[in-house]
Parts: structure tokens; sequence; C-alpha cells
């Protein structure tokens, strides 16, 4: 999937809209973990989030390929924004299907950008699952969260974190579907690295976890977790294969040791991060022990959290 020639093809695409995000290594940060950490911020994203990358490079090769119908997904969010807005570019109408529970703020910025957007089931999976049914009945094309446009694009985040930090000793990064750890370990591999990336869960939606311990898919009845971009109880078979064979280990971090991470992000840089956002830095604050001295990153995916539930964290309040 990722050869220098595809991944050129690739980074044209995305840049056309989207510029390099930071990527800084925060004294108050590493001082709090006794490592030099190098925080990826993909919460400065246009959309404020990773998923933007890969939904410009899906909907670009749609419309080359004449694929001009509308689309459908599943999200809580993110994905949702991602795809209409590079739908709406294309000139392509697009549907998103989240759950009823669903943050109203992320809903308001799906329908700003034009989605049709439907609340139906109480989590990600039954609202997936209406979704691929009003796909066969309005003749649209189900978009999924894993695909490998979706991977290719979000990669070049990692690309520009390693360019700007060099070959980091390990690399702490969320997991949701799994676009994300892909897309690090697939530009790990083209450029040559040796870094250890570590795939992070929420405890109560370690579907992946599982996954890795059993070495296949395997899902979950539940995915209980205040971090609706992790929230997932069906892993996705070509992504756990991905995984299972390319990460080191997998983290899982309950919803405390997340809160704990998105106060620790806001005061010692001042940035917003939804839970899905801070669970990779609460992995490495989980494994801080075995960190010191090391080279160490962790991707902050996103910031779309509602300011109530920003400020139940912030004041220690369980959102």
């Amino acid at each position: 999937m990722f050869t220098p020639e595809a991944f050129n093809a690739v980074k044209e695409i995305v840049y056309s809209h989207v510029q390099p995000t930071l990527q800084h290594n925060w004294p108050l940060l590493a001082q709090e973990l006794g490592c030099e950490l190098w925080l990826k911020h993909e919460n400065q994203t246009p959309l404020g989030a990773f998923k933007v990358r890969g939904g410009l490079v899906h909907m670009r090769r749609r419309r080359e390929a004449g694929l001009l119908n509308g689309v459908i997904m599943a999200s809580t969010g993110n994905h949702g924004q991602s795809i209409p807005n590079a739908a709406r570019l294309e000139g392509i109408e697009a549907t998103v299907v989240v759950p009823k529970n669903n943050s109203p703020e992320k809903n308001a910025a799906m329908r700003a950008l034009g989605a049709r957007l439907i609340e139906v089931g109480d989590d990600f999976s039954a609202a997936a699952a209406y979704a691929r049914q009003l796909a066969r009945d309005e003749n649209l094309d189900m978009i999924p969260s894993f695909h490998p446009d979706l991977v290719l694009g979000v990669g070049t985040y990692a690309d520009e974190l390693f360019q700007a930090a060099g070959a980091l000793d390990a690399l702490y990064v969320p997991i949701g579907l799994g676009s994300g750890i892909c897309g690090v370990m697939g530009v790990r591999d083209m450029l040559g690295l040796k870094t250890k990336v570590i795939g992070v869960v929420a405890a109560g939606s370690n579907a992946y976890a599982l996954s890795f311990r059993e070495g296949k898919p395997v899902s979950t009845n539940v995915a209980d977790t205040f971090a609706e971009g992790v929230a997932v109880r069906e892993p996705n078979p070509e992504a756990v294969a991905l995984i299972n064979a390319g990460a080191d280990h997998i983290v899982e971090v309950s919803d405390a040791q997340i809160r704990a991470a998105t106060r620790l992000i806001f005061k010692t840089t001042h940035n917003l991060a939804e839970g899905a956002g801070a669970v990779a830095l609460a992995g490495a604050m989980a494994e801080r022990d075995t960190l010191k001295g090391q080279r160490v990153g962790a991707v902050l995916s996103g910031g779309n959290i509602d300011a109530e539930k920003f400020a139940a964290i912030l004041t220690e309040k369980t959102p």
C-alpha cells in the first residue's frame, strides 16, 4: 500500500487543501513524563481531527473514477465530517448516520458541512447497521471508516511527524477502527524506521486489544467509554491483521486515565483534546516508567469535544 510513488500522489491531494500540522516537544509535558515527548497536533486540522486527510483522498478518487452518486457512512463525528467535507468539494451528496446519544456539537458541525444527518441507535455499531440498510434502500455507496485510501491519506500526519522529530523510539496512537495506526505503521515501514508503534484503546472498548491477544478479530457486546471516537465493538478484520503484524503492543486505559490526559494536555499545552484525542497520551502516561530518557511521540488525534463535557473534565467531574 505504502510505496513512495503512491504516497507522493496522496500527498499532492491532501496538501492541496490541508496544511501540515504542528508537532512539538512541549517542555512541561516532557517534564511530566520524564522523556522527550513529541505531541502531534491533529486537533489543528481545518476539521479539528486527523480524519480530514483520508476523506480528501477517497472522495477525489471517487470523482476521478466517475462515481458521483451519493455516499453514506456511520460515524460519531470525525469520519462524518471528513467525508462530507471532501464530498462537497467534489460535488457529491453525503449522508451521515450517528448514534442517538452523539455529541450535539459534532452533529452541528456535520450539518454545517452539508451532510444529511440521521440519528439512530445506541452506539456506533447500531448506527452502522442502519446506514448499511439505508445504502441498499436508496442506492447509496457506503463509505467505511477503514479503507486503503483513508489509511494512505491519514498517513501524511505520520510522515510530517517523522520528518520533523526523526526516528522516535516509540509512538503511541489511538485506535478507533484503525486507519490512524495503520497509516503510522505504513509510513514507518516505508521510511525504514524502527520506531515501536503502540496502540491505545479505552478499557471499556477493548475489541482491538482482545484481537491483538487472540491473533484474530474479536468483537465485544458493549463499547463503554465517554471517548466516542474509540467506542468500537466490532473491529475491522483488515485493520486487525495489519495491527497484529505491525504494532509492538496495545495499552488499555480507563476513562479516568483519559480524563487525566485531557487535563494534562490543556495544562501543559493549552490545547483541547476530545476523549479519543487524549487516549494516546493516556497510554504513554500509563507506561511512563518504561519511557524514561527515550524519544517518544503521542498523537493528539482530535479536539472536537463539547464545551459541557470539557468543562466537566477540567473540574474532575465524570462527563
